[in-house]
């Protein structure tokens, strides 16, 4: 069953690029006492994701950060070294914390992965975001279609935040 309202992250493991080269990072240390906004794309560089999902949190993470959050993240079924040059090629190192969840453990823990190998794309993470506070999800919304980034987007999490 997929993740719902109310409840909390599974333990889980993302790779991650930092100055010293690879590391890992649980969710206890992404989410634990602090408030995130967590988006996932099916994956780095495809369209929707590189032209409107990602850059929607880049444009809007003063607002975000001005609501509370703490930090925002993105994932995607990727490995850390595609999340790294996504980072850097999008202008989002350093505004967004890109875990790698490169065997789709996460997303197959919280339900939310799907089988794209018709379109060569192998097991994939769904469209969603959520706000999590300390570990729980506190706001949830999950794209119907993946091509699309409207429901999952900033703009969609700020109105909801500012309601």
């Amino acid at each position: 069953m997929p993740l719902q309202i109310g409840d909390r992250l599974p333990q889980a493991e993302f790779t991650v690029m930092t100055a010293d080269g690879v590391s890992v990072r649980t969710t206890d240390d992404i989410f634990k006492g602090r408030t995130v906004v967590l988006f996932a794309v099916p994956g780095a560089f495809t369209p929707t994701c590189h032209k409107n999902h990602l850059p929607g949190y880049l444009d809007n993470a003063e607002a975000l950060k001005a609501k509370g959050v703490d930090a925002i993240a993105v994932t995607a079924v990727n490995d850390v070294f595609v999340m790294d040059a996504w980072a850097k090629a999008s202008g989002g190192a350093g505004v967004l914390e890109f875990l790698a969840d490169g065997a789709a453990t996460f997303a197959k823990a919280i339900g939310m992965d799907f089988d794209g190998s018709a379109r060569g794309m192998g097991i994939r993470s769904n469209r969603y975001s959520m706000l999590v506070e300390d570990g729980v999800v506190k706001r949830l919304s999950l794209e119907e279609n993946n091509s699309r980034a409207d429901a999952s987007s900033a703009k969609a999490l700020l109105a909801a935040l500012n309601a």
